[in-house]
């Protein structure tokens, strides 16, 4: 899509964020240096312009604006630092009671953006597609692993899709290509500098891999560990990070693994973040991220009614071969720490590794760990760099970070396209309940360099 489309059809009816960008002072010697947002523009309307055929255009948007720009961005060493590229999730969905896709026939995009004042200005956008140039979409992907399909009111069931993917973390490689991450299965995917999916990495035995093995599409590779089969729904992985000499990927899950009962894992604050090899394709090495006590995390008392499950790993970006940020959050707060490999121990290939064949309440397992050092396991050592919630302005949701200067950060939110999970709908079959929530990109500037 080029840059005229781009701007003719953002430039129709929509409404920018009227007067200059805001400059506040907030803990740490943080402040917020400038705030861009995506004008509204209909969701059918944009998707149809990067659909190949008519068949996988979307006929009915049901009123949804274009959002979920946030849900990951990445400021390539080589651009400006206002430009991004930058991935939205699977698409508009809600679940009330049920897992439901408003617009089925949308893909997942990969846009390129400039930060001009306060507007992100589109100048590319590519869906991702599979090897025969079909859109993957952003369905479900496997019956009884994966949440059960509806369409947007939750009145029918629709089809899965083994190709679908629900897009978190994105890099850029200096060659074009793309590395994303995917909350399904879940999987690492490669993508060429169209769009295409080169490669989807899996677990070992996980159900996908025996379902697109009777597909003849792109290459599916049962590299990652086993136990990655035991995620969360919804939960799979989240962040992704590329290191300067572009050899390795950190990738993180968002939450604990259902393991070895849901009950357990739900309770747990260790999550797995994982080191992949580009060159070998293979993970080199898996280290244990804690979480901060939900409570305090939220500065609420002790004993606080929200539930540890709340905590999330949401975003990655690399600054060493061995350090990287982390972007650990609930949906309505959000901090940033550094992390170094160096100091963790590796548990890759150890027992923590290794799946029960029937496991219990009484399964020795990481995520039942109160306290990884009991168990000889040393943690990511973390050091705070901003606390966003301390920031006035800052949107619920943040998911995407990028170090564009040793100390600015830019942050963007998801918007989840302006739904909410009991999303209701007219007699028109017209979304009723918007939030108004815009996707919004936020430079911040840091108390100290981060090195």
């Amino acid at each position: 899509m080029n840059r005229a489309a781009v701007v003719c059809v953002l430039a129709a009816g929509v409404a920018l964020l009227a007067g200059s960008s805001v400059v506040t002072q907030a803990q740490q010697g943080a402040r917020l240096l400038q705030v861009a947002e995506l004008p509204d523009v209909p969701l059918g309307a944009f998707h149809n312009l990067l659909a190949r055929f008519s068949v996988d255009e979307i006929r009915d948007d049901h009123g949804v604006r274009l959002g979920s720009f946030g849900s990951d961005i990445f400021n390539d060493p080589g651009d400006s630092y206002n430009e991004f590229w930058a991935v939205t999730d699977r698409g508009p969905n809600g679940n009330p009671g049920k897992r439901t896709f408003v617009t089925p026939a949308f893909a997942p995009t990969i846009f390129y953006a400039r930060i001009h004042d306060n507007r992100i200005v589109l100048l590319n956008a590519r869906q991702i597609v599979d090897d025969s140039g079909r859109p993957v979409t952003g369905l479900s992907n496997v019956a009884e692993f994966d949440e059960t399909p509806w369409d947007f009111n939750g009145s029918n069931l629709i089809n899965y899709n083994p190709n679908g993917l629900d897009t978190e973390g994105l890099v850029r490689t200096r060659n074009g290509h793309f590395w994303l991450v995917d909350e399904y299965s879940p999987s690492l995917v490669h993508l060429n500098s169209n769009g295409r999916v080169l490669d989807r990495y899996v677990p070992e035995n996980s159900p996908l891999a025996t379902v697109l093995a009777n597909t003849p599409n792109y290459r599916v590779k049962k590299y990652l560990p086993r136990i990655l089969n035991t995620r969360r729904q919804n939960r799979g992985f989240e962040g992704l990070a590329l290191t300067p000499d572009e050899r390795t990927l950190f990738v993180a899950m968002q939450s604990p693994l259902d393991y070895p009962t849901t009950t357990i894992g739900r309770a747990s604050r260790n999550v797995r973040i994982l080191r992949f090899d580009i060159a070998s394709e293979r993970v080199t090495g898996e280290f244990v991220y804690y979480f901060d006590e939900v409570c305090a995390f939220l500065r609420q008392p002790a004993g606080c009614a929200v539930v540890p499950g709340e905590m999330k790993i949401s975003g990655l970006d690399a600054i060493s071969a061995t350090s990287f940020l982390v972007l650990e959050r609930t949906d309505t707060a959000a901090k940033i720490y550094r992390v170094d490999v160096s100091g963790a121990t590796d548990i890759f290939g150890s027992s923590w590794d290794t799946l029960a064949s029937s496991p219990s309440a009484s399964t020795t397992a990481l995520e039942g760990l109160a306290n990884p050092a009991t168990a000889g396991i040393t943690v990511l050592p973390k050091t705070l760099v901003v606390d966003l919630s301390t920031l006035p302005g800052m949107p619920n949701k943040i998911e995407g970070i990028a170090l564009v200067q040793p100390d600015v950060l830019a942050v963007a939110n998801d918007n989840d396209f302006g739904m909410i999970d009991n999303a209701t709908f007219d007699a028109n079959g017209k979304m009723s309940s918007d939030t108004g929530v815009k996707s919004q990109l936020l430079y911040v500037q840091l108390p100290s360099p981060v090195n």
